[in-house]
């Protein structure tokens, strides 16, 4: 199988849920901070084993490790490790877009070796050949990508809804060409090898861009802190499947929210804390992707 028939089964057995783990030190409980690059390791290792059964996936966003320098780098790939070790999915969350022998050594550096993700996120500006590496690299690794597509950010509109003098705005365009791409590398679950970035912004769109694209799995961002809901992300799923959504902050800085514990937090009580957030976010996308089809 390769890497985005796994995805959807495991959104079939666990829920759509996909973990950011774009770690900040100052996301940690107070004693872990204390560690630095350890208290991170230790902090991710720790919500691995606390949410796996719950999460379809985890996305490791690069440049919060390539912040901290080579200590960071290696943090970085000890986390990807240790999520595939365990048999979970990883997303390296890496943004590249670039071409020819440049975009073939890094897919060989993120699908192999000490960075080895089952997914990588991708740039398509460069045009179709800055994929094109990365697609041979899969198809013989089993491996996944997420193209971006229609994202979260406000900046999003600067050139992604530009209109085309045929119809239809820039993301539409990136569309049919990765929907064409899908359907010569269809898996066993009707999806292509490479996937988009859709975000959950709530904008009306979204439902005719699932329809559009049946055979793109979705990488879904903008989830929680970045103000989409259960609703938003729904419409961009095909009957609770078909995507994943991701969550980072509301889910790894869930220890500081509310209540808290008596006395300062510890690992134990920040891992059960983002439990209960994943949970909370998977009950209400499933109940609101029930809703558009019950």
């Amino acid at each position: 199988m390769d890497a985005m028939d796994k995805l959807y089964d495991a959104v079939a057995r666990k829920g759509p849920v996909c973990l950011g783990l774009d770690t900040a030190l100052e996301y940690l409980p107070p004693q872990l901070q204390k560690e630095g690059h350890a208290g991170i390791l230790a902090y991710n290792s720790a919500l691995v084993d606390g949410v796996l059964d719950i999460t379809a996936c985890f996305k490791v966003q690069i440049a919060y490790y390539e912040a901290l320098g080579l200590a960071g780098l290696g943090v970085y790939a000890e986390t990807l490790r240790y999520i595939r070790g365990k048999g979970g999915l990883v997303i390296g969350d890496i943004k590249r877009g670039d071409i020819a022998d440049t975009a073939s050594r890094y897919a060989h550096a993120h699908f192999n070796g000490d960075f080895e993700a089952d997914f990588v996120t991708l740039s398509p500006y460069m045009g179709m050949d800055s994929l094109e590496p990365w697609l041979r690299e899969a198809a013989r690794k089993g491996k996944g990508a997420f193209v971006l597509l229609k994202t979260s950010n406000p900046g999003a509109q600067d050139f992604q809804y530009l209109e085309l003098k045929d119809g239809g705005r820039v993301y539409n365009a990136v569309g049919a060409r990765l929907a064409r791409l899908a359907e010569a590398y269809q898996g066993k679950r009707g999806y292509g090898l490479f996937g988009a970035v859709a975000g959950c912004t709530g904008d009306a769109e979204a439902a005719a861009l699932r329809e559009a694209l049946g055979g793109l799995f979705f990488l879904i961002p903008g989830y929680g802190a970045q103000g989409g809901g259960a609703h938003d992300a729904a419409l961009l799923l095909r009957q609770g499947n078909g995507g994943v959504v991701n969550a980072s902050r509301s889910i790894l800085k869930a220890w500081s929210l509310g209540g808290g514990a008596a006395g300062e937090p510890d690992i134990a009580f920040a891992v059960e804390a983002a439990r209960g957030a994943a949970l909370a976010m998977r009950g209400a996308i499933q109940k609101a992707a029930a809703g558009r089809h019950g």
